[in-house]
């Protein structure tokens, strides 16, 4: 069946359109999206202002026109943290539903750790043992690890790159103090829970989804997006450590300009890369391999799942 994956994300929203069956990979048909920018964009009390809900209602309608355009037999549309963490979530929500006549599920952060460990457990296989996966979202960090295709641990941090960003720096690049300030704040929060993973041994393979992740391994040396998703790609610690006093001193523009990172989210990448390294660190990866299924992925699986259990 062709299906539609409605991703809101913290950064952008993500119309993903596949052709699926139970029992097969996922094959991406099309894709559409628009940078919202949501967790950039939330008020003073946290509740998104009146430009992003707009923003989001007109990209879900128009959204939703292309899935009917692209003859889609069923949409899964879901948001993530930065509608999750909004004051005014339930209006918002209210909002796009009465306008467009689209029902967006809010994700809690454990089912997107759940969710995304799936997708992963499933790219890799019952081969990669007891598996570890990091998550760098726009506004929350996911952590989940097991050895079964359910995660046994999986909880979610709020350490996405775009929130950070907002919250750290807003107006300049960051001085030395508030770097300092920001990596221990990094930390402490990461290594708070670490002992809930740490205590099922250590992982037999760890892996890292999402453009954050994917950024910093092209930056160090991984192959670009154009060779496909077959190409195998790791994130080396000592690699991502060496790179990271370059990035903290470059300007925006030589940010944009180096390879793997967008004019829209070069930004990010400084506390991404804080982040990046606080997990690889505290839970003594040396490195990270990089998946390209994520949480839109482990959504569809998930969905074929319980059509196969239904009959």
């Amino acid at each position: 069946m062709r299906l539609g994956v409605l991703d809101i994300g913290s950064n952008t929203g993500h119309l993903l359109v596949v052709d699926a069956h139970a029992g097969a990979a996922p094959l991406p048909a099309f894709s559409y999206k628009e940078p919202l920018r949501l967790a950039e964009h939330l008020d003073a009390a946290g509740a998104v202002g009146q430009a992003g809900v707009d923003a989001l209602t007109e990209f879900t309608a128009q959204a939703m026109v292309v899935a009917e355009e692209k003859g889609c037999e069923e949409m899964l549309a879901f948001a993530t943290s930065a509608v999750r963490d909004a004051t005014n979530s339930e209006d918002v929500l209210h909002h796009v539903a009465a306008r467009t006549g689209t029902t967006i599920e809010v994700l809690s952060g454990v089912d997107e750790a759940r969710l995304t460990f799936l997708a992963v457990r499933r790219w890799f296989g019952w081969s990669a043992g007891r598996l570890a996966v990091f998550d760098i979202g726009g506004g929350s960090l996911e952590i989940a690890a097991g050895a079964d295709e359910a995660p046994d641990v999986a909880w979610s941090l709020p350490l996405g790159a775009a929130r950070l960003a907002r919250d750290w720096f807003p107006a300049q690049a960051p001085d030395d103090d508030e770097l300092r300030a920001l990596r221990r704040r990094i930390r402490t929060e990461i290594a708070r829970d670490a002992g809930t993973l740490r205590r099922g041994g250590v992982p037999h393979r760890a892996a890292a989804t999402s453009k954050t992740f994917r950024s910093l391994a092209r930056i160090c040396g991984a192959a670009p997006s154009a060779e496909g998703h077959l190409v195998p790609r790791v994130l080396r610690g000592d690699d991502l450590t060496g790179w990271l006093p370059k990035l903290t001193a470059m300007s925006p523009e030589e940010l944009t300009a180096l390879p793997g990172v967008s004019p829209s989210r070069s930004h990010q990448i400084v506390p991404g890369a804080l982040v990046a390294e606080a997990v690889m660190d505290i839970f003594g990866l040396a490195e990270l391999e990089i998946c390209p299924w994520a949480l839109r992925e482990g959504v569809i699986l998930e969905r074929f799942d319980q059509m196969s259990v239904l009959g």
